[in-house]
């Protein structure tokens, strides 16, 4: 191969990573969207989406409760509820564990459909936790 076609080779693949990155980012936001109702918008760019309580909840400050983080290596979805409440964490599936970094963020390179489907599952029941926690 020639330095010409390894360079359109690589941005070829640098485009792919990019809409992988996108395709997933926009999917984990979609996730979040149907709580923006109860929660405030902390920040909602191309490469961030942050929701928190609309109320000072913690220590006189909104609460965080979930994002999607568009990064260098990966897009994350962070899932704060993960970290208040153990018995949530147990219902993290094998496979989706496999993607967890912490206690309540999870990486990916693209979009994966079932893994986002338990993802939607479990942010539903941490605004649940939030709900009862008074949180909200």
């Amino acid at each position: 191969m020639t330095q010409k076609n390894t360079s359109r080779a690589g941005a070829a693949e640098a485009m792919d990573r990019a809409d992988n990155f996108a395709a997933a980012f926009f999917a984990l936001k979609r996730i979040l969207a149907p709580y923006i109702k109860h929660l405030h918008v902390n920040a909602d760019t191309r490469t961030r989406f942050y929701l928190e309580t609309k109320a000072p909840t913690y220590k006189g400050k909104p609460l965080f409760f979930g994002a999607v983080i568009s990064g260098r290596a990966y897009v994350s979805f962070h899932l704060m509820p993960l970290y208040w409440d153990e018995s949530l964490r147990k219902k993290v599936s094998p496979e989706l564990k496999k993607r967890m970094q912490g206690l309540s963020c999870f990486n990916f390179t693209g979009p994966d459909p079932a893994l986002f489907r338990e993802l939607g599952k479990l942010t539903g029941a941490g605004l649940t936790l939030y709900r009862r926690k008074n949180l909200l």
